[in-house]
């Protein structure tokens, strides 16, 4: 008996740890909503287009060939905006990892080449990017 009764708080806590969770995510996604309403959003599906082929890849690390996300230079929690200037293509691993982070010490900790993203990262606002090398 007693083992049923160890076995049945535990599934109680694994449920209340799912339900936690889950509140947890959707407070998230409500936040976030309230961000994105709040901010400037004037990326157009052709303008995504466009910065992605521009790069030709993920922004940060170069990898070609999987899907690439939308990842705010500045990130909306920090003031910025879904905008040409402000979006760059990610790969699904350099996006979650780089989160909410401030784009230059992400890069510094990842020890990925800071000074040849904000080059091109430059060069793509100016309207004269390089080919990847």
């Amino acid at each position: 008996m007693r083992g049923g009764a160890a076995a049945a708080a535990s599934v109680g806590r694994t449920l209340a740890g799912m339900a936690v969770s889950q509140t947890r995510r959707a407070r998230a996604s409500r936040e976030r909503k309230r961000r994105m309403d709040a901010a400037e959003n004037d990326l157009t599906a052709l303008e995504w287009s466009e910065i992605r082929a521009a790069w030709g890849g993920c922004a940060y690390c170069g990898a070609t060939g999987s899907a690439l996300q939308k990842d705010c230079v500045l990130p909306l929690s920090r003031g910025g905006r879904y905008t040409v200037e402000n979006i760059v293509p990610a790969c699904r691993s350099c996006n979650a990892s780089k989160s909410n982070d401030e784009v230059t010490g992400w890069l510094r900790r990842k020890r990925l080449d800071e000074r040849a993203f904000l080059l091109r990262h430059r060069a793509f606002l100016d309207g004269r990017l390089p080919a990847r090398e």
